[in-house]
């Protein structure tokens, strides 16, 4: 293995959160009088912390959303979440060569802490993670495109970002990982490779990250 550090995203690389949390988001939003698609969900905010949705609304509407429009959401999306939530296919088995062959890896996520334990409670990847191995955009002041979450994961986990990967599948995601001095592999099941320009390389498939990552 060339790198120290496997820094994995986590909705839509670990978890199959993206269309769950998406679908709400845009139900949600045009509720509110904000008019949006699945597809302008995907495109504005997947891979964001929450406060992007805030920072948007304001900028094209010049209003603000409610004051629970947070936990309102979350709480949609966490139930859901145990309704419907499933592990990407082949995560699993990814995290499980990755521990035999005794390499270390974390999350860093624009998700909360609880949206990332509900997400791996419920799909069973708990099992592979400490706690001291989740890292969520509440940590750092910015999250993504801001470098700040992956090079705080990379300096808590004990590793030089230039021996870290990242695997990403949103562009905000690779831009942060790009910032942060990192190689970045771009998970396309979702996205295509032409809004996840300048990664290293691509996949399509899980099964074959750790041949990329060699």
């Amino acid at each position: 293995m060339r790198y120290d550090l496997v820094i994995f995203d986590n909705d839509g690389v670990l978890v199959d959160s993206e269309p769950i949390s998406n679908t709400i988001l845009a139900q949600y939003l045009s509720e509110l009088g904000h008019p949006t698609t699945y597809e302008d969900s995907l495109r504005d905010y997947m891979g964001a912390a929450v406060h992007r949705v805030h920072d948007l609304v304001r900028e094209r509407s010049g209003q603000e959303l409610p004051a629970d429009f947070d936990d309102t959401l979350h709480q949609r999306v966490f139930s859901a979440f145990e309704r419907e939530l499933t592990p990407v296919a082949g995560a699993e088995d990814v995290l499980g060569k990755l521990t035999a062959e005794g390499v270390s890896y974390c999350v860093a996520s624009s998700g909360s802490h609880e949206r990332i334990r509900v997400g791996h409670r419920k799909t069973g990847l708990d099992q592979w993670f400490e706690e001291e191995w989740i890292f969520s955009s509440e940590d750092v002041g910015k999250g993504k495109p801001a470098p700040d979450l992956f090079l705080h994961a990379a300096e808590r986990m004990g590793v030089s970002p230039d021996r870290c990967a990242v695997v990403e599948d949103s562009p905000l995601g690779v831009q942060a990982a790009q910032a942060a001095g990192m190689d970045v592999y771009a998970y396309t099941a979702m996205t295509s490779s032409e809004r996840l320009a300048g990664a290293n390389a691509y996949f399509f498939d899980m099964g074959q990250l750790l041949e990329l990552l060699r």
